[in-house]
């Protein structure tokens, strides 16, 4: 696969990496006090602020930097010579998806491959709050990774990582949809109240178990439902233990300016930082639009609202296929929407809002080409696994029926649980928001491994190929990026954002 081996196209030493294996190490002996664990000679220092880089060598003592300097004559226990190569900080995803997989395999090698070392993850839906009745409504997700949830909050969930042991740093988001199925379910209904509370409660208790914010998903069912009140409500309880609000946003093609607004102002009104997900310009109608959506957000900077994005710098997003259906269709779960799509009057009325222009839902067949730009993914079904790596153009082929009856039946085949990656952005748009220098880096991919129960799947380029696809188009191909800036985006500045204080640049004691 071309992005795992572009991984090997810079090669950086990943000093978070090197000491997140040394951090059990014993106390040094009396007469050992000065000696390094690990000295890194010879590489150049890219430090993660953006500076030119510098000659040094790094000395590692009890899982911290110790050194940085001369150090040839320094007593250690190993050298790692770097000749020719870059020593950096680890690279932090700023959404990684892997709570779950990270179970699976808590290798999570696709992250590490491309020198991943923390990931950010809990987009919407978080691993934590739980309930089981959202565990009998996700029953499909947790079997097709052959996962026991034995959690229900955020604490319980980042103990069993502890003692599982995992092969990358991570932190969590308390997903606003969590919370809203917790008290509400899956329903199109409004909270009253006292569910409000109750609501405003379970995103404080996930704040005092260690996450970092409280984050939105508003294009997937039940998302949509709850409005920009609700969230602002939400998004405050996280402000108290200075958490941030992340969104992906109620709409990223033609009704985006608009979102913008309200996530503007959720950070006014909470009071709080903003966080946009992947930014994009999304749907043929909407390219070009990049210029005016960076306008928008340089505006509310300028305002005195804190927002800042970050994106995946591909051309193709990778979301749930059920995201085609408008979000009526999704009232009371998957089960009903699955109900909804057997029914040939009701699935009349889905194909028709499909078809029709309407700002009120971002309508994600509006955006596209045609069925061609649709690449069937993930699938939790067996008999539909040959599917996987197929436009949804040549499954209506196959199945002799029309592309919207194709996606219908797909979704009823497989329990609603189909991923899928879909081509609707424009390569100067995507270039124009990763130049920004307030838009880091995020995966937006789970973590995922070549072979066992997550080989089977098709994934996105992207979980392999991100940062070095990074490096190699932006810096080394167009210059887009200097490589000192690239790994700014990397490290230092989504480090900073997330008030990771103890990483994200190379300095003593980080």
């Amino acid at each position: 696969m071309r992005n795992r081996s572009e991984c090997l196209c810079l090669v950086v030493f990943l000093v978070l990496a090197i000491l997140s294996c040394s951090s059990g190490a014993q106390p040094a002996a009396p007469d050992a006090q000065n000696r390094f664990d690990i000295v890194i000679v010879n590489g150049h220092i890219i430090d993660g602020t953006g500076s030119p880089w510098y000659s040094g060598d790094v000395g590692i003592r009890g899982g911290r930097i110790a050194a940085i300097g001369n150090l040839h004559d320094a007593p250690r226990k190993q050298t790692i010579d770097a000749h020719g190569q870059v020593v950096a900080p680890g690279f932090i995803d700023m959404l990684g998806q892997s709570e779950m997989t990270m179970l699976v395999n808590p290798r999570v090698p696709s992250k590490i491959f491309q020198g991943i070392t923390t990931e950010v993850t809990g987009e919407g839906q978080s691993a934590a709050p739980l309930n089981d009745a959202m565990i009998a409504a996700d029953r499909a997700g947790y079997d097709h990774l052959h996962i026991h949830p034995d959690w229900t909050s955020l604490h319980e969930y980042f103990a069993r990582l502890e003692r599982q042991g995992m092969g990358i740093n991570l932190a969590s988001y308390v997903g606003a949809t969590s919370v809203r199925r917790m008290v509400l379910g899956d329903a199109d209904v409004q909270p009253s109240p006292e569910q409000l509370q109750q609501m405003r409660a379970l995103v404080a208790r996930a704040m005092q178990d260690g996450a970092v914010g409280v984050s939105t998903a508003l294009q997937y069912a039940p998302a949509p439902y709850a409005k920009t009140e609700e969230l602002i409500a939400l998004a405050s309880e996280a402000a108290k233990y200075g958490g941030i609000y992340a969104t992906h946003m109620r709409s990223e093609g033609d009704a985006e300016p608009a979102a913008i607004e309200e996530a503007v102002r959720i950070g006014r009104e909470a009071h709080i930082p903003v966080e946009i997900w992947h930014l994009k310009a999304a749907g043929k109608s909407n390219w070009g639009h990049m210029p005016s959506i960076i306008a928008q957000i340089e505006k509310a900077r300028a305002s005195g609202v804190d927002v800042s994005a970050n994106t995946y710098a591909y051309t193709a997003w990778f979301n749930t296929f059920s995201a085609f259906i408008p979000p009526w269709a999704h009232d009371g779960g998957d089960a009903k929407l699955i109900e909804r799509l057997k029914d040939p009057a009701t699935r009349a009325r889905i194909r028709k809002d499909m078809l029709a222009s309407d700002a009120r839902w971002d309508n994600e067949w509006q955006e596209i080409p045609g069925p061609e730009a649709i690449l069937i993914a993930v699938v939790q079904n067996p008999e539909l696994l040959p599917l996987q790596g197929k436009r949804l153009s040549e499954v209506a082929g196959m199945w002799k029926e029309d592309a919207i009856d194709a996606l219908c039946d797909l979704l009823i085949k497989d329990k609603a649980f189909t991923e899928v990656a879909v081509f609707g952005m424009s390569e100067p748009d995507v270039a124009l928001a990763l130049k920004q220098p307030w838009v880091s880096l995020d995966n937006d991919s789970q973590g995922t491994a070549p072979d066992g129960p997550l080989g089977q799947e098709h994934p996105h380029p992207r979980a392999y190929g991100t940062f070095p696809r990074i490096l190699r188009k932006y810096v080394r191909e167009e210059h887009a990026l200097t490589l000192e800036d690239a790994i700014r985006k990397f490290t230092a500045l989504p480090a900073q954002r997330m008030r990771f204080t103890d990483r994200g640049v190379l300095k003593d004691g980080m």
